[in-house]
C-alpha cells in the first residue's frame, strides 16, 4: 500500500523507489502485483512518469484512508515516529507555526520535522520532487503538478525612510530605488505592476540576500521595499505605507503534490496553525 500510494503521489516509480529506499525493480514488481490482484490497470505509463487510471484513483483513496488510520493508530500506541515535512515563504517564516509545532511536540515527543523556507519557486520544486509534502506560498506559478488551496491573504506594505501620515502614496514612489530579494520575487512583481500601471518613474533595482538587509537598507534611505505586514512587524518597522487596492493583497496558498492527501499529522498542523 505504501508503495502504491507513494508512486501515485510522486507520479514516478524511480522517485518513489528512492524515497522508500527500494530498488526500482522491486517497486515495479509491487505495482504489478497489485494490478494483477485487482485485474485492472491502475496507472497510465509514459516517458514522463505515471498517472492514475480511474480504478487507480479509487484504490488510491481507499489505500490512503487505510494508511492514515494505521499511522494514527501507531502514533497513539507509541509505535511510530511521525514525520512532518513542511515549507513556507521566508516572509512567513517559522513564527506562525511555532505554537502549533510546540503543541504537536507535546503530544508526539518523537515527531520528526523537516522545515524549509524559500521562494515560491523553490518551495514548489521541493514539493514536486517529494522533498516536502506541503508548503505555504505567496501567489502561484500555476504548475500542473501542484495542487493549490487558498489559505488566506497576505497584506503588503511599503517601507522606506521618511514615511509619515502626510505622505502621498504615489508621490512617495516616484523616482525611488527599489530594494528586493529578487526580480523574480512576487512582491517585486506586485510593486513593479504599480509603477507600470500608474506610469511612475522608477529608480535602480537593488537585490539583497535577506530580509534583514532589505529592511536595514530601506530604513537608512537607500531605497524602498515592498514587504508583507508580517515582515514589517517582525523587524519592528513602525512607519510604513499601506498599499491601495487592488494591489494591497497577495493570496496565500497551501500547496501539495496533485495526488498527495494530507496525513494525520499534517491535518493537525493546519488546524493548530489556523492557516487552512
Amino acid at each position: 500500500m505504501k508503495a502504491f500510494v507513494t508512486v501515485a503521489e510522486l507520479g514516478s516509480i524511480s522517485a518513489s523507489a528512492m524515497k522508500l529506499n527500494h530498488l526500482q525493480s522491486n517497486m515495479t514488481a509491487k505495482i504489478k502485483k497489485i494490478e494483477t490482484y485487482y485485474s485492472q490497470e491502475l496507472f497510465h505509463r509514459s516517458s514522463k512518469g505515471v498517472t492514475l487510471t480511474e480504478p487507480g484513483k479509487k484504490l488510491y483513496h481507499q489505500f490512503k484512508q487505510m494508511l492514515l488510520l494505521w499511522e494514527e493508530t501507531e502514533m497513539k500506541m507509541g509505535k511510530s515516529k511521525e514525520k512532518l515535512r513542511v515549507g513556507t515563504m521566508i516572509s512567513i517564516g517559522g513564527a506562525m507555526f511555532s505554537e502549533a509545532l510546540q503543541k504537536l511536540y507535546e503530544s508526539y515527543p518523537d515527531l520528526s520535522v523537516t522545515f524549509k523556507t524559500g521562494s515560491t519557486k523553490y518551495l514548489e520544486e521541493q514539493v514536486i520532487l517529494g522533498h516536502l509534502d506541503i508548503a505555504y506560498t505567496i501567489g502561484t506559478l500555476h504548475n500542473k503538478k501542484v495542487h493549490y488551496q487558498k489559505a488566506g491573504l497576505e497584506e503588503m506594505v511599503i517601507i522606506g525612510k521618511g514615511i509619515n501620515s502626510n505622505v502621498d502614496f504615489y508621490d512617495y514612489l516616484f523616482g525611488k530605488d527599489v530594494i528586493t530579494l529578487s526580480k523574480e520575487c512576487l512582491y517585486f512583481t506586485k510593486l513593479d505592476q504599480i509603477y507600470t500601471d500608474h506610469n511612475i518613474e522608477q529608480g535602480e533595482i537593488i537585490e539583497v540576500s535577506d530580509f534583514e538587509t532589505l529592511v536595514k537598507f530601506s530604513s537608512i534611505g537607500m531605497g524602498i521595499a515592498i514587504v508583507s505586514r508580517h515582515v514589517a512587524n517582525r523587524f519592528n518597522v513602525k512607519d510604513f505605507l499601506e498599499i491601495p487596492s487592488p494591489y494591497k493583497h497577495i493570496d496565500l496558498y497551501l500547496i501539495r503534490r496533485l495526488n498527495h492527501e494530507f496525513s494525520y499529522i499534517e491535518m493537525q498542523l493546519m488546524e493548530l496553525s489556523k492557516l487552512a
